[in-house]
């Protein structure tokens, strides 16, 4: 994918991108494609949310109660099949196009801003 076009720092902070524990994962059947359906803890100021995640790939439902996540929580809801998705949970590509998990490595506050 090649580098998008300049930004200005203004643009970068439009996307409110926070830091959450997933506090349930289920099977998400209904999706077209395999997902799972999260729910996310972001702390008091923005509180539970729910997102759907093609993630199956490198983890099970266990594996991802009590992990942390980043995720955009400023997009509008999104009806993926009869799963209303309320943030977008973030990662990157592996060599096959899977999706690897964006976390952090130390503690960190949940619902801390990225910047």
């Amino acid at each position: 994918m090649p580098l998008s076009p300049t930004i200005a720092y203004e643009d970068f902070a439009k996307v409110d991108i926070r830091l959450g524990k997933v506090i349930d994962a289920q099977a998400f059947p209904e999706a077209r494609k395999p997902a799972f359906k999260l729910t996310i803890d972001f702390g008091p100021e923005i509180g539970v949310k729910k997102s759907s995640a093609q993630i199956t790939r490198h983890y099970t439902l266990d594996q991802l109660i009590g992990r942390m996540v980043a995720a955009v929580v400023n997009f509008p809801p999104r009806q993926i099949g009869p799963f209303m998705s309320e943030v977008l949970t973030l990662g990157f590509p592996d060599a096959d196009g899977e999706v690897v998990l964006v976390g952090v490595d130390r503690e960190a506050v949940i619902g801390g801003r990225l910047f």
